[in-house]
Order: structure tokens, then sequence, then C-alpha cells
């Protein structure tokens, strides 16, 4: 094999999706890096290490010497999630935690080509202000937000002048893939929304504010556009935003999602699941113990993600939230044009999740 893909992050929704992609390739070895565990690793071996930790990373990097990509989706957040999105502890963490891989990949492995770096729409500073419609790459940067994207991406720049490989940055709108614990899927976490009210019997109830027209991709799309990334000359040095190529507004989709999970829709209640959802951790151990479910306790399956699911179903917006749209130009000019209808994309995850046995 001549390829070897190391993804940093590989238990999140965006690295066990790419995890996937690469090890059912068959043509490259496949390492992913992560302090928890994935559902399995189909053909990929897996490494535990602190990306905090500047030793750990150089004692890993000799390891993967024959390393020629990096896929670095790691993420730090911290408990409530967007109430620390500004804040200066976590922006230096997840600033220390790429430069310390990359640095320590770039000196051990001399046959490296690529870096994808992961970005997302706070880029654009979605998540404290309206955004150019849609918003644009290498035009409508907030690079007046703090933001630990910027001081991943002026690292990279700086670290990749005068070396051979070429890097990409991908920017995804709102991701949904399979993951245990992450801290921004919100598939475990609808999914145990609802199977918490099932078995109350209960209908599906919307639980978020005024949302607005927003945008969704598939974390398998997005897994396709990296590994494209790493192949495309026109993707050398570039940033890209990624959708599902459609736009949705909650309250359109969710009958969508009560019939995936066959469930009958009920009128709205909006709650903010970060506060009442982990005080019925008992209760989905129960639902785990009656349907006989792979799935871990609340906190190790939903991780942050229901405080996630408040900030993009915009709990307690007294008004409709401005819309957050991308373009998404730039990448299929480039050559990827992959789309997936984003009904059908929930339908996919939590028919998954069910014959995985993650969801009853």
């Amino acid at each position: 094999m001549t390829e070897h893909v190391v993804i940093a992050g590989a238990t999140g929704v965006v690295g066990y999706s790419a995890l996937r992609h690469f090890a059912r390739r068959g043509d490259c070895a496949v390492t992913g890096l992560s302090r928890r565990a994935p559902l399995e690793t189909p053909g990929a071996r897996l490494r535990s290490v602190d990306l905090t930790d500047r030793a750990a990373c150089q004692t890993l990097a000799a390891e993967l010497r024959d390393a020629t990509q990096l896929v670095f989706s790691a993420l730090y957040e911290k408990p409530g999630l967007y109430t620390g999105w500004l804040e200066a502890d976590q922006i230096d963490t997840n600033r220390r935690m790429f430069e310390n891989l990359l640095d320590s990949l770039d000196a051990a492995a001399p046959r490296l080509r690529h870096v994808t770096l992961l970005q997302g729409t706070k880029a654009y500073g979605a998540h404290v202000r309206p955004i150019p419609l849609p918003a644009r790459e290498d035009r409508d940067e907030a690079r007046d937000v703090a933001n630990f994207y910027w001081e991943q991406e002026d690292h990279l720049r700086a670290r990749q002048s005068g070396r051979a490989w070429g890097f990409t940055i991908l920017r995804p709108q709102i991701v949904f893939g399979i993951s245990l614990g992450s801290a921004m899927n919100l598939i475990p976490a609808l999914g145990v929304y609802a199977a918490l009210r099932r078995e109350r019997g209960e209908p599906l109830a919307y639980p978020g504010g005024e949302g607005s027209v927003i945008e969704a991709v598939d974390a398998d799309l997005l897994a396709r556009a990296i590994a494209w990334a790493a192949e495309s000359p026109q993707a050398r040095n570039q940033i890209f935003n990624v959708t599902n190529g459609d736009v949705f507004t909650w309250a359109n989709v969710w009958p969508a999602i009560a019939d995936a999970l066959g469930m009958k829709l009920g009128p709205p209640e909006p709650q903010r699941l970060g506060e009442s959802m982990p005080a019925r951790a008992q209760e989905w151990d129960a639902i785990r113990a009656k349907y006989g479910l792979r799935s871990p306790g609340l906190r190790e399956f939903v991780g942050e993600s229901f405080h996630y699911a408040d900030f993009v179903m915009a709990y307690g917006a007294q008004f409709r939230t401005p819309p957050a749209i991308v373009s998404t130009v730039k990448l299929r000019q480039a050559g990827f044009g992959e789309v997936m209808d984003t009904e059908a994309m929930f339908r996919k995850w939590f028919a998954l999740l069910r014959e995985q046995r993650l969801l009853p």
C-alpha cells in the first residue's frame, strides 16, 4: 500500500465517517487517533494520544513515518458547548492540539503529501451575528471574531511554506452522521429524545424555537469530499464550503424525522434539551436494557450534542433567526459535485442506528 491516511479525531462525527471511508477502500492503510474507542474499526488501527501533549505527539509520529495524508478533525469543546466558543482557553487548546500533531508529523513523515483541516461556518461568524448570504470562501471570513480556526489556519499556512505537501480546508455546515459521545452530532441526540418520548407514548414534538433556513451535510458525503481534496490539483491550498446541496428548516423536515423514527407528530414543545435530557439518563438506561441496545449511557452516547441541538434549533429565540447559507459554487467548479437530499439523509442515519441496535 502506498497511501497511509492518519485521521485525528477518528471517533467524532466527521472523523469516524472518514475512517470508515478510507478503511473500506482497501488500497491504503488507515490510522485513527482518538482517546475514545469508536463503534468499530473496520480495517483501521487506532492509537490513543493526548494531542495537547507535544512529547506524546512526537513519540506517536515516529510510528507514522510512512504517513501520506493527515485529516485533522479533532476538536476540544468545553461543557455547555457554545458558551465556550469565544473563550481563550478553548481557542488555545485547539490551537495546541493541531500544532503539536502537524509539527510532529511534518518532521517525521517525509512522504506526507496532503493535510485536510476541518473548519465550519463559525468562520463567517454564524455563531454571533448574521452572515453574508451566501457566505463565500476567501471573502466573507469573520477574522474579527475570536476563533481557533484562525490560529490553526495561520499555523498551517506558515508550516506549509516551502514544503512539498499541500492542504485543503473544508467548511461543512451542520454535519450529521454516526458517532459516540460527539460534541456536535444531532443524530444520537434526536434519536434519544425521540426514544424517550416514544417509550412514554408521546408524539414527536419539535423542541426548538423559531429557526431559519439552514444547510446540512451528510458525514459520508463529507468523507468523500475529504478523499477528493487529497487527489485533486484544484483543491491544493484551497478552502471550500461543503453542504448537501439543498436547504431546510426544522419545521419542514420534522415530519420526515418523525416518519423515519416511526412516530406521530405532536405540537411543538419548546424546551432546553441541554437541561431537560440529562436528568432522564435512568430512563435511557431502562430503554437500553429493555431493547437490548448496544448504545452506551446517555452522556457517553450523546456527549454535548443536546446543547448543540439547542443552538442549531434556536431554542429560546423570540423571532426567526437569520438564515445561514453558504455558497458551494467554488467546490463544484473545482470538480466535486456530489449532493444529497437532506430528508433522505435523516432517514439513512436513523435507519442505520436502529439497524446497529443503537436506537430502539
